[in-house]
């Protein structure tokens, strides 16, 4: 038990760790290297942060994201472009493709001040998607609407192609590059090309279809460079800031601390953490004492809840609700009888503790309407979680508890009660024959008296007021019969 404790200790610790000062800059210039790899997730929006965080406002310094992901949420991803967009103020942001910024991942470059790829890398296709049962599905006009938004604005406070970088959002866009007769290159989608007079149109000299209507813009290195996105290809940060002239340069790379890994790590694990947590929890209210169940379940729940409070998703709120839930459930099953108004609103607040916890926000906003899918998503995984756990537990209670006397040692009682035999007229002194009163009403049970003695017996069906004579018929285990007593 000792050695569990300590284990858990060393496990929470690791959340509430301090992180270093901000690393102190000198006189050279100083380039800091934060690593984004991985799904962009609540747990890395927090890492970033803490990063950003650690860098600190000084003269001549870059900060480098070398980005390798497939992207993820949607407002993880909002998240991180907030902060790069506050770290504008530490120096100049430069996204640096070591793989791939897919997704979610082309947001985030498109959120720094320039884009440098490595030879073979790609960015695009930000598509917003949603898994239903045919399948991926890209979802409509209302979704891709708000992220078209936020990438025009990027763009166009970075410099980068607008028409192009909404076209990573939107299949439907058709995008083209347009060359005038003054030389001037402008990339438009087909719309606006429509909507130009005859003297705009006499004056373009070519035009070459860069996005066909029904694709999402995914451009490699090269690709990237010519359509006016990447700075350049390199093979390595040290090689990009020598081709920037930068060259007596002090690059600090931000690591992540292994508490932070292990926030990541419990945070794909989170469903699990609760199904398991509440199926403990479950079988230790049903089970008598306090032993190994209930250390689990208040085990994966604390860690559900720290990694949760830990990247920023919940607060000390859904801690509390969590808490009232099980008081009113404790109420129900140990006050109360039955199952009431007291269980069923402790059932809400669980779920609605677990929900809010999964969120970054309590209602979903009416202009992010990914926010209702992935409430949706999570109440469906809560109440998944809820109904696993309590059939989870029901079977344990019901095949494996009952079993573990088999393999774990004992000591176990090993008389039975199988030849024990109760008999009333031994226990009690009244037998068949013995005749008395109704001492209560009979209904079919009640109270007979027999001299000064009260004993509680038993009519075959029918109902004899108080008063009435009654005599004992049969004695059946412990229980005595009796009828009305008829006069010969």
């Amino acid at each position: 038990m000792k050695r569990l404790f300590l284990i858990f200790c060393l496990l929470v610790s690791g959340f509430f760790l301090v992180a270093p000062g901000p690393v102190s800059a000198g006189d050279a210039h100083t380039v800091y290297v934060v690593k984004v790899a991985g799904d962009v997730a609540p747990g890395m929006a927090a890492y970033l942060k803490r990063a950003l965080d650690d860098i600190p406002e000084a003269p001549h310094q870059t900060i480098v994201l070398d980005l390798d992901t497939f992207g993820g949420r949607v407002d993880s991803a909002l998240m991180i472009v907030d902060l790069i967009t506050a770290a504008d103020s530490k120096g100049k942001t430069i996204a640096f493709v070591s793989r791939k910024a897919i997704s979610a991942g082309a947001l985030i470059a498109l959120a720094c001040n320039e884009l440098v790829m490595k030879p073979g890398t790609t960015i695009g296709d930000c598509a917003p998607i949603m898994v239903g049962s045919q399948g991926p599905e890209m979802l409509g006009e209302k979704f891709q609407s708000p992220l078209r938004a936020k990438f025009r604005a990027l763009a166009k406070k970075n410099g980068y192609p607008e028409a192009l970088a909404e076209s990573m959002v939107t299949a439907d866009m058709e995008v083209f590059r347009v060359v005038t007769k003054d030389g001037g290159t402008f990339y438009m989608d087909a719309l606006e090309y429509e909507e130009m007079d005859e003297a705009q149109k006499s004056a373009v000299v070519s035009k070459k279809t860069v996005v066909a209507k029904g694709e999402l813009l995914t451009m490699d290195d090269i690709e990237a460079r010519d359509l006016g996105f990447s700075q350049m290809t390199v093979s390595s940060v040290k090689e990009m800031l020598a081709a920037m002239g930068i060259d007596d340069t002090d690059i600090v790379v931000m690591e992540q601390q292994w508490s932070e890994g292990l926030m990541r790590w419990l945070g794909t694990l989170a469903p699990l953490l609760m199904l398991i947590g509440l199926g403990a929890l479950y079988t230790e209210i049903k089970s008598p004492g306090f032993g190994v169940p209930g250390i689990v379940g208040i085990i994966c729940l604390a860690l559900f809840f720290m990694n949760q409070y830990a990247v920023g998703l919940a607060d000390y709120t859904e801690l509390l609700i969590f808490l009232l839930g099980l008081v009113l459930i404790g109420i129900e099953t140990f006050v109360l009888p039955g199952f009431g108004i007291a269980g069923i609103a402790g059932a809400v607040c669980i779920i609605v503790s677990f929900v809010l916890a999964m969120q970054g926000f309590v209602l979903p906003d009416p202009d992010m309407p990914w926010q209702t899918d992935l409430m949706v998503n999570n109440v469906i995984q809560v109440l998944g979680a809820v109904v696993t756990a309590f059939l989870a537990a029901l079977f344990l209670l019901r095949f494996v508890l009952p079993r573990l006397s088999a393999v774990v040692s004992g000591p176990y009682l090993s008389a039975t009660l199988s030849e024990a035999r109760a008999d009333a007229t031994a226990n009690t002194g009244a037998g068949v024959g013995d005749r008395g009163t109704a001492a209560t009403s009979l209904r079919p049970a009640g109270k007979m008296k027999i001299g000064p003695e009260m004993y509680d017996v038993v009519t075959e069906g029918e109902f004899l007021d108080k008063g009435t004579p009654v005599v004992i018929i049969a004695v059946r285990g412990n229980v005595l019969v009796v009828s009305r007593e008829t006069t010969q």
